[in-house]
């Protein structure tokens, strides 16, 4: 008889995407000629950047040779990209990154939860909430939970609630952690930390030994140079961080998968014996034995974002998008609602009308106005009463949508 992983069987009734996504296709098989518009996920809808798709077509023309073609590829991405990377999203600001510390993969999502691989179990763990699901279900999985309690909240997690009462800034563990999940921008809420709230985590991690696993997955929607765009712009942060960022939001790369995680060389753990073990090699090993590499195609694709052309296109990008985001919270102030988020990251967080609860707001909209956001209790206890509108669309979408929900 095969044993399923019980760990799965702690996890709530389905994860928030596919939930959205249950009802959304209940309503349109019974609503068939309803326009639906979808600002619930963070998926892009704009073109590749033209410097992409010409490196990529270049690359598959030479994989079309005997000269040019590339089989298996390092685990670890070309030292191309990787030296890319390295001098233009870390050097280039300060940060003491080598390329040898770049890991290339196919998605942040995917090393934010395979990183529990090189991590024991007995780990005290914080997120704030609310969350990205990925960094509590994935704990969930791997068994380094409790069950989950009403509030949908997880035995043997400290959660660290941000809000309005507290301007959305993540508080510091009231007692001793060892991984530390942070999001910035944050993803729900777009809110962001200042270097000296960094500085402050890192203080912490480096008091406590801790780690801080800081994804950094929208970044480049910074619009306020004095914001930290990487940990490692904080002192100390190469001794407690290993930081996640992705071409997904910023290059448009969602269907194209190519992210990467920084993991500093000298970054120490502890083994259960008490003997202090390099997290480099561990994850070097991991990525060698279970993850093939991104493909030579891809990562070209993904070098042509730091040619001068790529970064023009990609800031274009960019300046769409908070621009989508700048209408969605004019029109919903307009509308009478309270936001928050949206200036430097691709999300509007907005306080629910009196009387009605996030899925209930989910459904209003969807049944009322067409449109598909995103219930913020699906984020995690603290997100109730919030919901997240992504200005990952069209123009002619956000319009629209703006118009029907300013219209209810």
């Amino acid at each position: 008889m095969a044993l399923v992983n019980g760990n799965y069987l702690k996890l709530k009734a389905g994860y928030l995407f596919p939930e959205i996504g249950r009802r959304v296709k209940a309503f349109s098989e019974a609503n068939p000629d309803a326009a639906l518009i979808r600002l619930g996920i963070g998926d892009v809808t704009e073109p590749l950047p033209q410097a992409c798709r010409d490196a990529m077509k270049n690359a598959i023309d030479e994989m079309g040779t005997r000269d040019g073609f590339h089989g298996y590829g390092p685990e670890q991405g070309y030292a191309w990209l990787r030296e890319a990377i390295a001098k233009h999203d870390f050097q280039s600001r300060g940060c003491d990154i080598s390329a040898e510390e770049i890991f290339v993969s196919d998605g942040s999502k995917c090393d934010s939860s395979n990183i529990l691989d090189i991590l024991g179990e007995g780990n005290r763990i914080a997120v704030t909430d609310p969350v990205y699901p990925v960094y509590v279900d994935s704990n969930v999985m791997a068994g380094r939970t409790g069950d989950a309690n009403e509030g949908g909240q997880y035995g043997g997690l400290s959660y660290l609630p941000i809000t309005a009462a507290n301007d959305f800034t993540a508080p510091l563990p009231s007692s001793p952690v060892d991984l530390i999940y942070l999001c910035f921008p944050n993803n729900p809420t777009g809110a962001v930390a200042s270097r000296e709230q960094l500085k402050s985590w890192v203080d912490y991690a480096l008091e406590h030994k801790a780690l801080i696993l800081f994804d950094a997955a929208y970044e480049a929607f910074i619009q306020d140079p004095a914001i930290p765009h990487s940990i490692f712009e904080i002192e100390g942060a190469r001794q407690c961080a290993i930081e996640f960022r992705s071409f997904s939001k910023n290059a448009g790369f969602t269907g194209t998968r190519c992210a990467l995680t920084v993991v500093p060389k000298g970054l120490m753990g502890t083994s259960a014996t008490g003997e202090q073990v390099e997290l480099w090699g561990l994850w070097n090993r991991r990525q060698s034995t279970k993850f093939n590499g991104v493909s030579y195609i891809v990562q070209r694709g993904a070098e042509a974002v730091y040619s001068e052309q790529g970064q023009a296109e990609v800031k274009a990008l960019i300046s769409f998008y908070m621009e989508n985001a700048a209408i969605i919270r004019r029109e919903l102030s307009a509308a009478g609602l309270t936001i928050y988020g949206g200036e430097h990251a691709p999300y509007v967080w907005i306080k629910t009308p009196e009387g009605m609860d996030s899925w209930g707001f989910f459904d209003h909209l969807l049944n009322k106005a067409n449109v598909v956001g995103t219930p913020g209790s699906g984020f995690g206890a603290a997100g109730e009463g919030y919901f997240r509108l992504s200005a990952f669309n069209s123009r002619s979408n956000v319009d629209e949508a703006m118009r029907r929900i300013r219209a209810l």
